[in-house]
């Protein structure tokens, strides 16, 4: 899953005229560029690292009214990453993983709020989405204190899956806390929590006044608010060659996620192992190069993403076949490099399809 740790860079804002191109993983601006589309149409782009990613906020030049309000969207984005982030003792998430197993915790409204998002989503994934996946990313070297070479012993897996167990988180929304039944839980937010920051600043962009914007945390994670004409236009890259579109598609309204093997892997008797680790079995998932979602909202469409990639084309169909509005590209191991395209979304209008 993805995770972010603490960035120890200092907050700063960058504010850049580009042109409108947009990739799941967008280019990185060297400096301030004044540059223009075909159109004639320039673009703003306010960027900030947060979550240990670029966080980013596109404006067209006409809305450039509102880049105070995307400074202070990403202002919104750093507070939540104090609250969030595993890697940081005093954030609200750590506390519970130090003390949720022995006392009801008192966490804000809104974190209960994501929480029981994870809950459904979990149980609407047949628990291919699980945020307490903490104990066996460490067994498998992706988190600190981990193993450092190697295959994890089998016995150490399944001693670390036996401690992966959302049923064991109790929220109480009349007493604002959560508790774990058993000791050995540990949340960690960072397959939902980059969506959810987009989320909250995509809503404080609305009560601005904003309506046009695209809004991206790192390479994975995408938010359209409006968007003239057609939309926002992205192109989604290979998993395997860096740079290659594999599909694109007119975004509006709508979020994306994508979810991939990505830059964290374990290399192991000539077999590459990565970091999205399939709760149900303990072990990485394979079979599939990367899985992208459209849905309504960044963190459904970032926890998606992530589900699909373990469970595949079989629990995407199954998924999309319940829930209407959602759209599914799964990219599968099979050499072809061509995403399948599954269900649908109000959203989007896929080009070439």
């Amino acid at each position: 899953m993805r995770h972010f740790p603490g960035s120890a860079s200092p907050v700063t804002d960058t504010t850049t005229m580009a042109r409108r191109q947009f990739l799941t993983s967008l280019p990185r601006s060297r400096g301030d560029i004044t540059s223009q589309d075909e159109s004639g149409s320039y673009w703003v782009r306010i960027h900030r690292v947060a979550m240990a990613c670029r966080f980013e906020i596109t404006l067209a030049a006409e809305d450039v009214g509102h880049v105070p309000a995307a400074r202070a969207a990403l202002d919104a984005i750093d507070r939540l990453e104090d609250e969030l982030s595993v890697f940081r003792e005093t954030s609200a998430v750590s506390k519970l993983n130090g003390r949720a197993a022995h006392e009801p915790v008192v966490v804000p409204e809104h974190l209960i709020d994501l929480l029981a998002n994870c809950q459904r989503l979990h149980r609407e994934t047949e628990g291919a989405f699980d945020v307490t996946t903490m104990p066996l990313s460490r067994c498998w070297g992706f988190m600190p204190g981990g193993r450092t070479e190697g295959l994890p012993h089998p016995d150490a897996i399944v001693a670390a899956r036996a401690l992966v167990r959302f049923d064991a988180v109790q929220l109480d929304r009349g007493n604002g806390t959560v508790c774990f039944a058993r000791s050995g839980i540990e949340l960690n937010l960072g397959a939902i929590g980059k969506g959810y920051a987009l989320d909250r600043a995509g809503s404080l962009l609305r009560t601005s006044g904003a309506r046009h914007a695209l809004l991206s945390g790192g390479r994975s994670s995408l938010l359209a608010l409006g968007g003239r004409g057609d939309g926002w236009r992205i192109d989604l890259v290979s998993p395997l060659v860096s740079g290659r579109a594999i599909a694109g598609l007119w975004l509006r309204n709508a979020a994306l996620g994508t979810s991939g093997a990505g830059e964290q892997f374990v290399l192991a008797d000539g077999h590459r192992y990565g970091h999205v680790i399939d709760p149900r079995t303990g072990w990485p998932a394979n079979g599939v190069l990367s899985a992208s979602v459209v849905t309504s909202n960044a963190a459904s469409a970032d926890a998606l993403s992530t589900a699909f990639l373990i469970g595949g084309t079989d629990l995407a169909v199954r998924y999309c076949t319940a829930h209407r509005d959602v759209l599914a590209l799964i990219t599968p191991d099979d050499g072809s490099e061509r995403p399948v395209v599954i269900g649908s979304h109000a959203g989007v209008r896929l080009i070439g399809h």
